[in-house]
């Protein structure tokens, strides 16, 4: 960030009085510009056993598979953006059954967020941002092309606790990357 969305004035960073991290400031009006981490929310929609699916048709992960999920919007909750989204990309309307696992990424400023969700009946389509949209059995799911991390844990706690017959318990995460040592 270089000037003030409030004055248009440059800004700097610093640490503002009773703070501690650095923050964009304007020198001109004193507003200080907060960046929070983003919101990502989706669901793992399920019909008769399998996961429904979408391969991306954008970028990051262009022609990869992933559940339906995007970012959250100003004004609607998670579970209000998890079902725009499974919308959006899937053309699927499904049944929010609960909060299913919570992933910090702090290296990018996300929190991702899916809802284990039932989808009713087999009707779908792809979105405007997904090339197609399949249902998958547990054996068939494409593992070397999962388009984000967040994606395969979910997947993986859901394989777990099918198999467990013990319910689908919440599962919160961190995911960080890795970092060379030298």
């Amino acid at each position: 960030m270089n000037f003030c969305s409030q004055c248009g004035k440059p800004v700097e960073q610093r640490i503002p009085a009773g703070d501690s991290r650095p923050r964009h400031i304007c020198n001109h009006c004193g507003t200080i510009h907060y960046q929070n981490p983003k919101i990502v929310a989706g669901t793992l929609p399920v019909f008769e056993g399998r996961i429904l699916l979408c391969k991306r048709a954008i970028e990051p992960r262009l022609g990869y598979w992933t559940l339906p999920a995007g970012f959250m919007e100003n004004q609607e909750s998670t579970a209000e953006a998890a079902l725009r989204e499974t919308w959006e990309e899937a053309q699927a309307v499904v049944e929010i059954i609960n909060l299913y696992t919570v992933i910090d990424v702090p290296q990018i400023s996300q929190v991702h967020i899916f809802f284990l969700a039932n989808l009713p009946k087999p009707e779908f389509s792809a979105g405007e941002e997904s090339l197609e949209v399949e249902l998958f059995a547990f054996d068939d799911i494409p593992w070397n092309e999962i388009a984000f991390p967040t994606v395969t844990e979910t997947l993986k706690h859901f394989l777990h606790d099918h198999n467990q017959q013990q319910g689908f318990p919440v599962h919160v995460k961190e995911i960080r990357r890795q970092t060379r040592k030298t």
